[in-house]
């Protein structure tokens, strides 16, 4: 495989603020993305959009929302074609935001319109006054920005309160999501070197594994000892699964198992959203409960073989119908197991995926619909490439996190993969 190595914070120099050394600059993180944000909103043509998503929200504010996506109604941006912004958030978060956020000037109190307040209260008339009051808001905040009558772009698609804007002589269209997302696709070296760290901290949560992982232990009690071990490092938990023995093919649905783990169960452990400083993991790896089969070292083989395969193929320029292709085929994806007849039935499974602010952001690579519908990979994208494979009853997984570099990939993930884990 083509690696490069990176020549700016070779190795993750640290998560901690020094003087002495130039590590991850939090203010230029902000202002790269603020700018990159405003540049899509003017190549897209927007006067201004407002931003509903919290992983937008995220990148064009820098304020720490809840959760990982979705638009709950309590905060949410506008972001004009000049740079500007106002921030609408909850009560507590928005005095909070007031003293500790300098570079947003403009926090005002939400209207919780859309989302959940509305979801609690049934609908009817008491929802309507809600997104009466957060389409009032939004429409001075325009007024404040010198929009008396734009172009807006919403993120995610708000038919209400599209046409409270609209009566109020706005132009709305539910592009905004799309814009932002290409904006978001390229990483700048902080972004990178935030899902470095990240990357460093689920390698922490997998060497908890190494040392949990025994006959006679539950898959709970050693997630919990890895969470634990993710969250003192300052890692953010927001999802994530352990499978063992019967429970790794086919995967289990659930994220929460109490299965007791045996001699010769492979455990496999797939760290998706954990997070640092909002930078979104996905990262699989394979362990095994005493020595593993003849027949798992195969299928590990396999499924290494095939993820380093699709990794040979990435590169800035490349279409991602070329990479897809590198995956495996019908029968090397058991689609006979599985009784399906196309490849976008096998979603989740053999892929690679963006990773940032959200875990799948562009671009997405897989033969369900690469193939047919191909985009052009570009310096910079990141992403986490995941395979698997089978030993006739249990299941192997493994995954990369990886920086497209010219010339190759810049793998952030660092736990060993050239062969299973071994533990007890």
């Amino acid at each position: 495989m083509p690696e490069v190595t990176p020549g700016y914070m070779e190795g993750s120099l640290g998560s901690t603020a020094v003087d002495w050394d130039a590590r991850l600059d939090m203010g230029r993180l902000r202002a790269t993305r603020t700018k990159r944000a405003q540049d899509a909103v003017t190549a897209a043509g927007y006067d201004a959009v407002l931003v509903l998503a919290d992983p937008n929200i995220r990148y064009v504010t820098s304020v720490a929302t809840s959760s990982v996506s979705g638009a709950g109604g309590f905060h949410y941006s506008l972001l004009d074609a000049d740079g500007a912004i106002t921030h609408w958030d909850s009560a507590d978060h928005a005095v909070v935001q007031r003293r500790s956020c300098p570079w947003l000037t403009d926090i005002r109190y939400a209207a919780p319109g859309i989302g959940i307040v509305p979801a609690a209260l049934g609908g009817g008339d008491a929802a309507d006054a809600m997104l009466a009051a957060m389409a009032a808001e939004v429409a001075a905040a325009l007024d404040d920005h010198g929009i008396a009558a734009g172009r807006v772009g919403l993120d995610t698609a708000q038919p209400g309160l599209a046409r409270l804007l609209e009566a109020r002589g706005h132009t709305v269209d539910f592009g905004a999501g799309a814009a932002l997302a290409r904006a978001r696709a390229i990483k700048s070296e902080d972004e990178i070197e935030c899902l470095r760290i990240c990357a460093a901290i689920c390698e922490a949560g997998f060497q908890a594994m190494r040392e949990r992982i025994e006959p006679g232990i539950r898959d709970n009690e050693v997630w919990s000892e890895a969470v634990r071990r993710i969250i003192s490092l300052g890692g953010e938990h927001a999802g994530g699964k352990l499978s063992s023995g019967p429970d790794t093919w086919p995967k289990s649905q659930s994220d929460w198992s109490d299965r007791i783990i045996r001699p010769g169960d492979i455990v496999y452990a797939d760290f998706y959203n954990i997070g640092y400083n909002g930078y979104r993991s996905c990262y699989y790896r394979t362990f095994s409960s005493g020595p593993p089969k003849r027949e798992t070292v195969d299928a590990y083989r396999r499924a290494v073989d095939n993820l380093y395969g699709v990794l040979d193929g990435i590169r800035p320029g490349v279409s991602t119908d070329e990479v897809a292709a590198r995956f495996p085929d019908a029968e090397a994806e058991y689609w006979d197991y599985y009784g399906i007849r196309d490849g976008w039935q096998m979603t989740t499974n053999h892929w690679g995926h963006g990773i940032g602010l959200q875990l799948y952001e562009i671009p997405l690579v897989w033969r369900g619909v690469s193939l047919d519908h191909p985009m052009t990979l570009e310096e910079g994208m990141t992403l986490a490439v995941e395979t698997q494979d089978r030993d006739g009853s249990q299941g192997v997984r493994v995954e990369e996190m990886v920086v497209i570099r010219e010339g190759g990939v810049e793998l952030l993930s660092k736990w060993p993969v050239e062969e299973i884990t071994v533990v007890a």
